[in-house]
């Protein structure tokens, strides 16, 4: 019996064992297989809208992509508040078109209406030389054409009369003068010398057209008598017109004399007429802003009329054109607020918000006179919708800043002293060294220009503590100063970051004060990139002439960062 129980007991630990043995062998790789973390996708660190399923590197910017694994939450793909990424398929539904900036002649066309008026150099009032009666009229009515020196009255005045006939009588310097009595009561030269032979019991002499033209004026009929003076008729040559037309002061600075102009009238349909812009009014109509622009025609007879009628209304195109410029599509340009944006394609369906300042605008294109480049592709079309996608980027990002207080104000507009103004370009000399030398990836400078910055910091904070300043950001400043020697440049940047953050919450207020040393304040928009953990957006004091120089990536990506203006 116990033989027996002792066989049962060694069966059922063999058939344990055994069992043991084989639950291990199939759950042994377990261990092997967790430590297999593959990563969900692959993010570029400055282009976080570039991704892909294997490593590599960005197509933008050339860095190397970082492993996202399961169940972290990667980086941020929206780009910030000024950048829209769009997946193809909602660019496809936006209609998106995008155009290159490039530099080209910018054309524009100026549609402009006028008069048609006759040339006021070439119009002539005929009046009286001296008193006496129309006795004929050789032409009697408005818009008959005459040529030089056609008659155009028998005019007797007993003056004129007795002058000639002294002038007939008369010898030497005597009938000079009396030639030139005969000049001054309207007699031209070739009626002068024409006198000698004029018949004695002529009374009458001619009034003669001096130019050729049309009859716009006749105030005297047959047998009126006039007095020196009085108007007898009135000339203007068509042969050349003038179209007449104002220019408002947006359009001056494309406006210039020899500019082709082609003119239409309703007079005359589906007939242009081609000429020069040959003067500029200098003087600006206060009311209306406008000054007149001249525009010669020739007018030659065609089948014994003038084609341009004399006071004619017309239309007119100007062919304007300016030297090459760099130029957008107007359609890229988007005006909503205070300054003119575009959005140019950072590439991988990212659009970054560009703000532009613009010069002349043509028919389809505008310039461009800062804020873009020579191939910088933008948007020209659905750019309103990426616009609206990212204001409301911005409405999620922006936090709420604190409200200026009526003493912060105050303290705003004063001035800063001269005692402080030491002390801040002490401390601004300090935290530029700290910046620049993790810039340059150099640990050993960094923990040596950061040695004076606690001593440095709080003369500073205490110099500042009567100008009504937030006691939290002061407080800030003072908490974060404590460097004393950093192991890696990991743990300096993060330092650095705490530092050089607070330092800019609580100068940049100050910038505007009278006294105030000049500075430039940098962003990087991706500092959780570089230092786990930490805000998405770091910033950092540079001082001098120094190019942009990150801290926070140092020299795997220097130049990353935007400056913040005042």
């Amino acid at each position: 019996m116990k033989t027996f129980i002792t066989i049962l007991i060694t069966a059922v630990l063999a058939a344990g064992g055994t069992w043991v043995y084989t639950i291990r062998s199939h759950t042994s790789p377990a261990p092997a297989a967790a430590a297999e973390r593959k990563p969900l996708f692959y993010q570029s660190p400055m282009h976080p809208w570039i991704k892909s399923d294997k490593p590599g590197r960005c197509t933008i910017c050339g860095m190397e992509l970082t492993p996202i694994y399961p169940g972290e939450k990667g980086l941020d793909a929206t780009g910030g508040e000024n950048v829209v990424a769009l997946s193809s398929q909602q660019a496809q539904v936006l209609n998106v078109q995008t155009a290159v900036a490039k530099t080209q002649p910018l054309v524009r066309t100026l549609q402009v209406a006028g008069m048609i008026d006759d040339d006021a150099t070439r119009h002539r009032i005929i009046s009286a030389y001296v008193d006496g009666r129309v006795e004929k009229l050789h032409l009697n009515y408005m818009g008959a054409e005459v040529k030089e020196g056609q008659p155009l009255a028998d005019f007797y005045s007993p003056g004129l009369l007795q002058t000639e006939r002294e002038y007939r009588q008369l010898t030497g310097d005597l009938k000079k003068n009396t030639g030139l009595r005969l000049r001054q009561m309207g007699l031209s030269l070739d009626q002068i010398e024409a006198v000698a032979d004029k018949p004695a019991d002529s009374l009458i002499s001619q009034i003669l057209s001096p130019i050729g033209g049309t009859v716009v004026g006749q105030d005297v009929y047959e047998g009126q008598y006039v007095t020196t003076g009085a108007k007898l008729f009135e000339i203007a040559d068509f042969s050349t017109m003038w179209f007449m037309f104002i220019a408002y002061e947006q359009d001056l600075p494309w406006i210039k004399t020899g500019q082709a102009v082609t003119i239409t009238t309703p007079s005359l349909p589906g007939k242009s007429f081609a000429g020069k812009i040959t003067f500029i009014d200098p003087n600006i109509d206060e009311s209306t802003r406008s000054t007149k622009i001249r525009v010669e025609l020739p007018n030659p007879l065609v089948n014994g009329r003038r084609e341009l009628l004399h006071k004619l209304y017309a239309d007119a195109e100007v062919q304007v054109d300016a030297p090459p410029v760099l130029t957008v599509p107007r359609s890229a340009i988007i005006e909503t607020g205070p300054q003119a944006v575009v959005y140019t394609d950072q590439g991988g369906g990212a659009y970054k918000q560009i703000p532009v300042k613009i010069g002349r605008r043509g028919d389809t294109l505008v310039e461009i006179t800062s804020g873009l480049k020579d191939g910088d592709k933008v948007a020209t079309n659905g750019n309103l919708l990426i616009d609206g996608q990212a204001e409301l980027n911005r409405s999620f990002m922006t936090p709420a800043s604190e409200p200026m207080t009526v003493a912060m104000k105050e303290t705003m507009a004063g001035e800063i002293s001269e005692p402080q103004q030491k002390e801040i370009r002490d401390f601004l000399q300090t935290a530029d060294a700290m910046a620049a030398a993790l810039a340059t990836d150099d640990l050993a400078a960094f923990n040596k220009v950061s040695e004076p910055a606690m001593m440095k910091t709080a003369d500073l904070t205490e110099s500042l503590a009567n100008l009504q300043l937030p006691k939290g950001k002061l407080e800030a400043l003072d908490n974060s100063r404590h460097f004393h020697g950093s192991e890696d440049l990991k743990s300096a940047r993060r330092k650095f970051l705490t530092f050089s953050m607070a330092a800019t919450d609580l100068l940049t207020p100050l910038r505007t004060m009278k006294g105030f040393p000049e500075i430039h304040i940098w962003q990087c928009p991706m500092v959780s990139s570089a230092i786990p953990g930490a805000v998405k957006k770091g910033n950092w004091i540079q001082t001098g002439t120094r190019p942009n120089q990150n801290p926070f990536f140092g020299t795997e990506m220097q130049d990353c960062g935007e400056e913040i203006k005042p």
